[in-house]
């Protein structure tokens, strides 16, 4: 009986794979060059490469305006906002989520925090009081969604839709839809300060870019975010509790927005129902950008940091040479679309080698 069932076996196996002879097949070069492109070092640095293009179209264009010191600041303190929204919806597009309301969440939390009631607060006890009230809206609206996403078996795109025009809503109705000025010095103080020539705001980017980093990629966190995102069905029978872990999604998302609120509040010393508009798509673009499937399960903070330094790039770029925000719009378009093509691709050999 055991010759029986192992002999079919041998036999109808695919003989092992053999070198290629010399002068015959495909080179081996050319295979590991495939899998150097189609690795996650492979495309962070063509992101790179693409990084330090633009660099020098913006030094070829605007020569040495472009390359000062505080131009390179500039651009850093432009991404790091938008940066921690990207790092939060790294997460939840690679646990297989979307999120379109982190504008709104952004634009509530910065209003929630300057509003006349916390501002006396803060001035009464410590500043600290308008960063925990941005971090609690934040994280409570990201909390909504992802109830409504995993108990409420709302699809992401719809949920996080509702949240979008609820949150907007209420900031226009707390702000009576005018811009709230910060009088707590002490708070802009501390957050537009530098520290060794840095800004404290590209600081906090790296914190959380460095901290996202971490927690994705060397935690049990991490790993079951790769697995919800891949296989909900696979995690669930290995022993995952998907909705919670969802639920802890886009709770990251909204403390990521939360803070984003902070540093955009203390960059502007304002507090707005207008904050944050069009975040979204920059988020997304970003983590698309970076290599991030769409679809979820695979993942790379290291490239939606690249993806927001591109974009950030491309932006002051065009700023530098006096081109309309139109011709911005088109070129990012097409970048994305460039994004999305390649990783179709890089899929599909994937899938070709591995078959």
């Amino acid at each position: 009986m055991t010759q029986e069932r192992t002999a079919p076996a041998h036999e109808g196996a695919e003989p092992p794979a053999q070198a290629p002879l010399a002068g015959s097949g495909t080179p081996q070069g050319s295979g590991l060059a495939q899998q150097v492109l189609g690795s996650s070092v492979g495309r962070n640095l063509g992101l790179v490469v693409a990084l330090l293009i633009l660099c020098g179209v913006g030094i070829w264009t605007a020569g040495e305006q472009f390359a000062s010191v505080d131009n390179a600041l500039t651009i850093l303190r432009l991404a790091s906002v938008i940066g921690v929204v990207s790092v939060g919806m790294t997460f939840v597009i690679t646990g297989g989520g979307i999120d379109l309301s982190v504008g709104a969440i952004v634009a509530l939390s910065s209003v929630w925090s300057t509003t006349l009631a916390t501002q006396t607060m803060a001035e009464d006890y410590h500043w600290s009081v308008i960063v925990l009230a941005a971090l609690a809206v934040g994280t409570g609206c990201g909390l909504v969604n992802g109830l409504l996403v995993s108990y409420g078996k709302v699809v992401p795109f719809i949920a996080t839709l509702a949240m979008l025009a609820s949150a907007r809503g209420l900031a226009e109705i707390i702000s009576e839809r005018r811009t709230q000025i910060v009088h707590v010095t002490d708070f802009t103080k501390f957050f537009r300060a530098d520290v060794i020539g840095i800004p404290v705001l590209v600081i906090i980017f790296a914190l959380v870019a460095v901290v996202g980093w971490v927690v994705l990629n060397r935690t049990t966190f991490g790993r079951r975010t790769f697995a919800v995102g891949g296989n909900p069905e696979a995690a669930r029978l290995a022993g995952i509790d998907v909705r919670r872990h969802t639920v802890a999604l886009y709770a990251i998302v909204g403390l990521c927005c939360g803070i984003a609120a902070v540093m955009l509040v203390a960059r502007t010393t304002t507090g707005s129902s207008t904050h944050g508009t069009l975040y979204e798509l920059d988020a997304i673009a970003a983590v698309v950008i970076g290599g991030t499937l769409l679809s979820g399960g695979r993942g790379t903070i290291v490239g939606t940091v690249l993806g927001v330094l591109i974009f950030t790039t491309l932006q002051n770029v065009f700023v530098q040479n006096d081109l309309s925000s139109s011709v911005q719009a088109v070129a990012k378009g097409l970048i994305i679309v460039a994004a999305v093509l390649l990783q179709q691709r890089l899929a599909a050999r994937s899938n070709t080698g591995s078959s």
